[in-house]
């Protein structure tokens, strides 16, 4: 080497030269890592009585029954985009139960109790992450309000509907789930398919948030199938989860970045797709989202539309969703802040008023109502 040439710059350096090689490969952008209850335990302290046991028992037997057309009522999904006030959505549940049991003969109803929201971007994410609304993430907090709620309004015989998003959630809810859902941006998702084919209630999987309806045929033929994954077990271990697959998945239409798609010809388009896949030929459409072009407002008019549909006998549509609370509307969250919140407003999607809601229900009924005579008179 000649005498005035530098050291060689592939060497150590200052910036390196202090890290520990065995604790600086992991953890690089992880603040905290804290324990989490385990499903074990949250179930020992809120337990399951015998009558919400019935009600949940009898409310996934009524919507088999439905997707499998022994039963001629019409499913329907409906409650608040995502709690976030579980005073208010116990009274909301109040007056959806009174309700039902009014058009208990045509319409099965099932409550809207979702607890993680999924975000494009940034945001809340939802009462089991966030239950304080302040950014604090009380996630054990969180997990018992979550399901001491779902036992609330269970123990009112009112069946209730979660959207599974995060794939550990479920071990700790979903023995008082009746319906489940996966939403727009995880129907793609192996994890989620392979989550499905695990839970014990029917759930109703969404297209994509860009309108794509294949792929959400796919991901119910992939759940109604078995599989093996990692998992964790009820005292939160990590496990091996080996599932025979579930039969009773369903595809939701809820329309896409395009526009809706609750038109006749991609209903009919759908049932060919899952008749095509070897799937039964149902499914459920979202009068919200995509469907109403997120206009909260436009949902009464997709529902009267659907209405009129069932009530002249087209075939495949066993169910609705509607996104809907006390008040009209939506309102923004200041974190930190819930005290300034609107009572029975959503801060999530923009929902119907309850006043709407039950306008609709009875206009359901009605359609299902018609439906009947349409087939006596055949």
């Amino acid at each position: 080497m000649p005498n005035n040439a530098t050291s060689s710059t592939h060497g150590p350096t200052d910036e390196t030269q202090d890290i520990d090689p065995l604790t600086a490969l992991d953890n690089r952008r992880t603040v905290r890592v804290s324990p989490l209850l385990s499903p074990a335990l949250l179930r020992a302290e809120h337990p399951i009585d015998p009558g919400v046991a019935k009600t949940v028992t009898l409310g996934r037997r009524d919507t088999v029954d439905i997707l499998e057309g022994r039963d001629d009522r019409l499913l329907v999904v409906v409650g608040p985009c995502s709690v976030h006030d579980p005073g208010a959505a116990l009274h909301y549940a109040r007056l959806l139960s009174e309700h039902a049991e009014r058009v208990r003969d045509e319409v099965c109803v099932v409550m809207r109790v979702y607890f993680e929201k999924p975000r494009t971007t940034l945001g809340w994410k939802g009462l089991i992450n966030d239950p304080d609304l302040d950014g604090t993430y009380a996630v054990n907090k969180g997990l018992r309000l979550a399901r001491q709620l779902l036992l609330d309004i269970s123990a009112l015989g009112l069946p209730v509907g979660c959207e599974f998003l995060d794939p550990i959630t479920p071990q700790y809810i979903a023995d008082i789930v009746t319906w489940g859902s996966i939403g727009a941006r995880t129907a793609a998702s192996q994890v989620h398919r392979q989550l499905c084919s695990a839970l014990s209630m029917p759930v109703g999987i969404k297209n994509s948030t860009e309108g794509d309806v294949q792929v959400a045929v796919d991901a119910v033929r992939a759940a109604s199938a078995g599989h093996v994954f990692p998992g964790i077990n009820a005292d939160g271990l990590a496990a091996l989860v080996t599932t025979t697959g579930n039969p009773d998945c369903h595809v939701i239409l809820r329309g896409g970045s395009a526009g809706p798609n609750h038109d006749e010809r991609t209903v009919a388009d759908t049932l060919t797709r899952l008749r095509a896949a070897g799937l039964p030929e149902r499914l459920v459409v979202d009068a919200s989202h995509g469907n109403s072009r997120k206009d909260h407002v436009r949902q009464a008019a997709v529902v009267t539309e659907l209405a009129g549909r069932i009530a002249g006998g087209e075939p495949g549509i066993v169910g609705l969703m509607m996104e809907s609370f006390l008040e009209a509307g939506r309102q923004d969250l200041t974190l930190g802040r819930r005290d300034e919140l609107d009572y029975g407003r959503s801060i999530t999607d923009a929902c119907l008023d309850w006043t709407t809601t039950a306008s609709l229900l009875d206009e359901l009924a009605a359609a299902v109502r018609a439906r009947r005579r349409l087939r006596e008179n055949r």
